[in-house]
């Protein structure tokens, strides 16, 4: 039986962020799973992504284990009732089905703020992680390389990814809309991984603001700091710039509520103070939206209003929808070829083997010169006579026909016993 590629999906269009903070695995838990699912599954080209928005899981196996899978990553996360989560996975048992959801998510069509550019970097750095630990095949390297080729694509040629909107780029939109009779706000930008630096970079859209940017990692926030003209303080000094900062924004990774309601109660807040979460898990307790003057805003309540940049990219989706199509048509026709390689390689092994036969009975007492020219002529006849079978085989492929085809070669040259003979 063919392994069929599938896809298990946690999402923000059917987990809310309290659901997907739960399940968000970091990369030492993808690197867990991906052991435990090779060993314990066998399973193959397998790619594990985690954002904020998602948390996916594609792999290739003969059998439907994504409830297994779901446990395993319940296992991982120290969540014994993860059955109860199970009504936020979409299963994609179908192959085209799980292909066509990667690439649109690879491209950015299932993003939160649409063609939101981080998610193609993550995409690599998953793929990047299955390779290290060899569970990534042919068909995964070239599925992959085709999901990266159409990227490019859609680059060249449209206006998909024109201009900056990404959930970052969102964020700082907010903050210039909710700030706009404000005299140069103060922003405070605690944590510069990758979100928090694209926060920072989009900040010049906000060119009256005077941001400030911290991070556990002080070096790190300065080097930042230093490219962009902002100002930068240690990690241990967040506290106190909060209480001046107009608007903080937070991204940094935790497991338990980094700002907390009773700090917020402790700040002064004359007339308002924006916070923004951009963690997951959240990294600002939601109840701090019950003090006075404090509004509080996570990836799930965040959009972008509609500006020219992200009207474009909307114009565009038909043109990359069409992209995709055509380059998946283009790895369906590669995966046909695939399908009948190993046929195609019996048949070759088969007919070597009863040339090898009949040169080693007929050939005993013949010189070298004899020798080589028999053989010279025996291996041409063979590619004749592969010929007929091999276009016939691939021909068979572009009906989707492929496996009638094969039954018929296997069992007109005995191609099995053939096999059989070869590995005893």
């Amino acid at each position: 039986m063919e392994n069929k590629f599938r896809a298990i999906s946690l999402s923000y269009k059917n987990a809310p962020v309290e659901i997907r903070e739960v399940i968000a695995l970091d990369e030492g838990s993808i690197h867990s799973l991906l052991v435990k699912l090779k060993d314990f599954f066998s399973v193959t080209d397998t790619l594990i992504l985690s954002t904020c928005n998602r948390t996916e899981v594609y792999y290739s196996h003969d059998l439907d284990i994504s409830a297994e899978i779901i446990k395993l990553i319940g296992l991982e996360k120290g969540l014994p009732n993860v059955v109860d989560f199970m009504e936020y996975f979409s299963i994609l048992n179908d192959d085209r089905s799980a292909i066509d959801h990667l690439f649109k998510v690879a491209v950015g069509l299932e993003a939160q703020v649409v063609g939101d550019m981080q998610i193609a970097n993550q995409v690599k750095r998953a793929y990047q992680a299955s390779a290290d630990l060899d569970m990534a095949g042919p068909f995964l390297h070239r599925l992959m390389h085709t999901v990266f080729y159409t990227n490019k694509r859609v680059v060249q040629e449209t206006a998909f990814r024109d201009g900056a909107a990404s959930v970052s780029y969102a964020a700082v939109e907010l903050i210039e809309e909710l700030t706009s009779n404000t005299y140069q706000p103060r922003v405070l930008l605690i944590g510069v991984g990758e979100i928090g630096e694209d926060v920072a970079k989009n900040m010049v859209h906000v060119p009256d603001a005077k941001v400030t940017i911290t991070n556990r990692t002080f070096d790190r926030a300065k080097a930042l700091a230093d490219e962009l003209g902002f100002d930068v303080i240690p990690f241990e000094q967040c506290f106190e710039a909060m209480k001046e900062a107009d608007v903080v924004v937070s991204s940094i990774m935790k497991s338990e509520p980094f700002i907390t309601k009773g700090l917020v109660q402790s700040m002064e807040i004359p007339s308002y103070k924006l916070f923004i979460d951009l963690s997951v898990p959240r990294s600002i307790e939601t109840t701090i939206e019950e003090v006075p003057g404090v509004l509080l805003y996570n990836v799930d309540n965040i959009r972008s209003k509609a500006t020219e940049t992200l009207e474009r990219r909307l114009a565009s989706i038909p043109q990359v929808e069409n992209i995709i199509a055509e380059t998946i048509d283009e790895f369906y026709n590669w995966k046909k070829e695939m399908m009948v390689s190993p046929t195609i390689n019996k048949l070759k092994n088969a007919l070597e083997q009863i040339r090898q036969e009949e040169m080693s009975r007929f050939l005993k007492n013949a010189d070298d010169k004899q020798i080589a020219m028999i053989d010279k002529i025996t291996k041409s006849m063979m590619q004749k006579i592969l010929k007929v079978p091999v276009v016939q085989l691939r021909a068979a492929c572009q009906r989707d026909d492929a496996d009638k085809m094969i039954d018929i070669i296997s069992d007109l040259f005995d191609l099995e016993k053939v096999s059989e003979n070869k590995e005893q």
